[in-house]
């Protein structure tokens, strides 16, 4: 997958496109990132990209014109792509799960270049949200100084979920909300840490059983900290019946009794 970030901070990206899951990422050639900074399209020797709000206030817009003239140049530069413009902010669909899950389903089109928008300051001149900006995604319902840090989300939640970029494919089809619930709990060595002792279905090798183990464990751990996340899935078909009856047997959890 292609993304160009507009941020005035690039060097924020340096060791975030270079390390870690990102990093093999890039590094393999799955996932290509690139920033472009709107300073560079200012009208001014200074790099002036921000004004006053008209109507007074405080705080200082980001100007519609920088921004347009950096969607132009990744235009100019990838002239065969079809540019998926982003923003971060508050008024976006929620991220999730099935959000990004959506980006890996249309994945396949090879044409295709996400820019992300890193707004700065009190916001972004709505006119350039209203002309050049497709999708506006928020990260929930806080605010953060900039853009960036909702980049780094968004890019690291999606990238990961590219094939190829994990070390074991497993994981990220275990990781939780991938099935409608949070992930069962781990257990590492030593078997006793601090008088508590590893399940000991966890050490039988009955891989049948662990999978039993872990998946009513992961209803359990859902009940009692996400039960939203029950209610939401529970008629999505991601439970059979017998897991559906002993949700069921725990419904004051899922009722807030």
């Amino acid at each position: 997958m292609k993304f160009s970030i507009i941020t005035l901070f690039p060097q924020m990206f340096d060791a975030f496109a270079n390390v870690g899951v990102i990093g093999r990422a890039v590094g393999r050639g799955i996932a290509e990132i690139e920033c472009v900074n709107p300073r560079d399209f200012a009208e001014n020797s200074y790099g002036c990209v921000d004004k006053r709000p008209f109507g007074g206030g405080p705080g200082m817009i980001m100007m519609a014109e920088p921004l347009k003239k950096s969607i132009i140049s990744i235009s100019k530069k990838h002239v065969k792509s079809d540019l998926v413009v982003i923003n971060f902010s508050p008024c976006g669909q929620k991220l999730d799960q099935t959000l990004i899950e959506g980006f890996i389903a249309n994945r396949g089109d090879n044409n295709r270049r996400h820019c992300l928008i890193c707004g700065r300051y009190e916001g972004i001149d709505e006119r350039f949200i209203e002309k050049y900006v497709d999708l506006s995604i928020s990260l929930g319902d806080f605010i953060v100084s900039g853009g960036e840090v909702a980049a780094f989300v968004f890019l690291d939640s999606l990238i990961r979920r590219l094939p190829g970029v994990l070390g074991n494919k497993e994981s990220g089809i275990h990781d939780s909300f991938m099935d409608g619930m949070l992930q069962y709990p781990h257990y590492t060595k030593p078997d006793i840490f601090e008088s508590m002792e590893v399940p000991a279905i966890l050490k039988s090798g009955d891989h049948k059983a662990i999978q039993s183990w872990r998946r009513e464990k992961a209803i359990d751990k859902t009940i009692q900290s996400r039960p939203d996340l029950i209610r939401k899935y529970i008629d999505s078909g991601y439970f059979s019946d017998a897991e559906l009856a002993y949700i069921s047997n725990r419904s004051d959890r899922l009722t807030g009794k």
